[in-house]
């Protein structure tokens, strides 16, 4: 049997060449069984269910069967009935799997082969215990069509229930973004959690990732609400960081992440870190890129740390270390801070010929007037048939079908001149004089408009001010809205922003010299920024602290916040090292200058010999 699994691993080694495939190390596997099996050595049920979305060769699943009914080993389960379930897209491997089953006695029919994410075949199953490996770093845009119909999903693997900053519940994307499809697969586990109706134990899930699966992605994007729903439903217990180089064609990073849907009373609300970074020993001959493993009294050390669940200090740089969170911890505020839109206006032949061309497609309808003037309006059907395939590749444009046919369309053209004419009417009517009040120049545009009878859209008018404006820091701020607060809906407002009447100016509402009146202004998107706010501290004392002093007509869009989690190892765990003294470094300069003078010597020694 041992001779077998050494030719799976062999065959792994050389078959697992793309990206993100790895194939697991018994000592990392080893680890994984005890961390999920362990705990609860003494209440195991007597019929288990183990699963493995992303079983490969199947190692996890028929060693886990192994530890448990180890006759040797300190669980010893040998009456109990154990059905291992897995899935493997690769065809090789998924072969090999079914070979491992039946060889060890197992139903080989419980291993399925394809895309766990495309398909759920083992819907309405749930398990006992849930190990995995899945690939990461890998892209699944080509299962993209069974989990998101454009911006929804579908799949209700893949959606989660969470609360939004007001304390709304709603569903929330659970999707990351197609480049890795990783955490997928930690939620296609969760999705199959048993509930502690079904068996008083729950549920215990080991799954290996790499470091993207801890902070990628932004507060409200998938990766993180995965990470929140995670956290949030005290599903999270411990996650371990490896040694470098412990798989064998790969030497980055990686993690076990141990979720459990039981936890025992003094780890709930808590999440373990454990950094076992530098424990290793080091192979004799490095296999691929494997140069080190875990030894038994490696793992034991892990597994001890984890079971007395204590911060521990490592000592040097070598040894374990961990450290003890709350679930709040690792979540925070993304929170939007703006600043005024401040214009300067003016009319000018330069700026409003920029009208003639719609905005989507400038560059393409600038090169067409250029080259054919005045007969874009009198001889389009012409034209367009000298636009071929030719014209967009050498001009460089590159135009989905829908654009090509709106460039070559009368009607486009036509619209953008109307707006041409009339601007250029506004110009006769108001001047080519420079504004610094842009309130003031809409007033005067208004009135123009309405002096000479012309109506436009809010999109036509925007268009004509986007044009002939521009940002400049010494304007004066661009008014949103005037309104009256008072009553009901002023009480309503500051309930909305659990602030008082003096501080509604850092939530944007600025109040007038009249009685009840506030003034709201747009906002500059350029200088827009964000701050992550820890969710343990108040969103407005922080803005107090450490943006109002340097921005002082800065303000809190309060409706934008969103709640996002990320999880930094270095943060934790990185150990400053002290650059050494200068002396010490002149000293070794000046020993290694004497060294190369005594080498060029001999060298020259040996060639006058010569």
């Amino acid at each position: 049997m041992q001779l077998f699994e050494e030719l799976i691993r062999k065959f792994n080694e050389e078959n697992n060449e793309e990206a993100g495939e790895h194939f697991t190390p018994r000592e990392v596997i080893d680890l994984m069984t005890h961390i999920v099996f362990e705990p609860v050595k003494h209440n195991l049920p007597t019929v288990m269910m183990i699963y493995d979305p992303a079983c490969g060769s199947g190692g996890m699943l028929t060693e886990s069967e192994k530890f448990i009914k180890n006759e040797d080993g300190e669980i010893r389960a040998v009456n109990s009935d154990i059905y291992l379930y897995g899935k493997e897209i690769n065809d090789e491997t998924y072969a090999i799997c079914k070979s491992d089953m039946m060889i060890k006695g197992n139903d080989p029919e419980k291993i399925l082969n394809g895309s766990t994410l495309s398909t759920d075949e083992f819907a309405g199953l749930t398990f006992d215990f849930m190990l995995s490996n899945p690939p990461y770093g890998k892209s699944w845009s080509s299962e993209l069509k069974y989990i998101k119909d454009g911006d929804k999903v579908i799949d209700p693997r893949f959606v989660v229930r969470l609360k939004d900053y007001w304390g709304n519940e709603e569903d929330a994307d659970a999707a990351p973004r197609s480049s890795d499809g990783q955490l997928l697969f930690l939620m296609e586990m969760v999705s199959k959690i048993k509930s502690l109706a079904q068996n008083p134990n729950g549920s215990r899930i080991a799954s290996v990732h790499n470091g993207s699966s801890l902070f990628t992605g932004d507060a409200g994007g998938g990766e993180s609400n995965i990470r929140r729903y995670i956290i949030e439903t005290d599903l999270l217990e411990a996650i371990i960081q490896l040694p470098n180089n412990m798989f064998y064609n790969t030497g980055i990073t990686t993690y076990i992440w141990i979720l459990s849907n039981n936890k025992a009373s003094h780890r709930k609300g808590k999440v373990q870190l454990i950094d076992a970074s530098q424990l290793f020993s080091k192979l004799r001959k490095n296999l691929g890129a494997k140069n080190c493993e875990l030894r038994p009294e490696h793992i034991s050390l892990i597994q001890d740390t984890y079971t007395q669940f204590k911060p521990v200090k490592k000592e040097g740089n070598d040894g374990i270390s961990a450290e003890i969170f709350n679930n709040s911890d690792f979540g925070y505020y993304k929170v939007t801070i703006e600043r005024p839109k401040r214009l300067k206006a003016q009319f000018t032949k330069d700026k409003i010929e920029e009208l003639r061309f719609d905005k989507n497609l400038k560059e393409p309808m600038q090169s067409l007037y250029k080259t054919y003037g005045e007969r874009v309006y009198t001889d389009l059907a012409s034209i367009e048939k000298k636009i071929d395939d030719e014209w967009f590749k050498t001009n460089g444009f590159e135009l989905n079908t829908k654009k090509r046919k709106t460039l070559t369309s009368i009607t486009i053209w036509e619209k953008q001149l109307q707006l041409l004419n009339t601007a250029q009417k506004l110009l006769q009517i108001i001047g080519t004089d420079q504004q610094n009040d842009f309130n003031k120049f809409q007033k005067m545009v208004e009135k123009a408009l309405k002096s000479e009878s012309i109506k436009l859209s809010a999109s036509e008018k925007n268009a004509i001010y986007s044009a002939v404006s521009w940002y400049d820091e010494n304007a004066e701020k661009v008014i949103n809205k005037i309104e009256i607060l008072n009553g009901s809906k002023l009480d309503k407002l500051l309930d909305h922003l659990s602030c008082n009447l003096e501080s509604l100016p850092d939530f944007g509402y600025y109040p007038t010299n009249k009685k009840d009146e506030f003034i709201t202004y747009e906002s500059e998107s350029d200088l827009r920024d964000y701050e992550n706010v820890p969710l343990k501290e108040n969103i407005h004392d922080y803005f107090l602290r450490e943006v109002k002093p340097h921005v002082q007509e800065a303000w809190i869009d309060l409706d934008k916040t969103k709640i996002g989690y990320e999880i930094s190892f270095n943060k934790y765990f990185y150990q400053h090292k002290p650059l050494r003294a200068l002396e010490e470094v002149d000293e070794e300069i000046i020993e290694l200058e004497k060294m190369s003078e005594g080498l060029i010597m001999d060298i020259l020694s040996a060639s006058t010999l010569s």
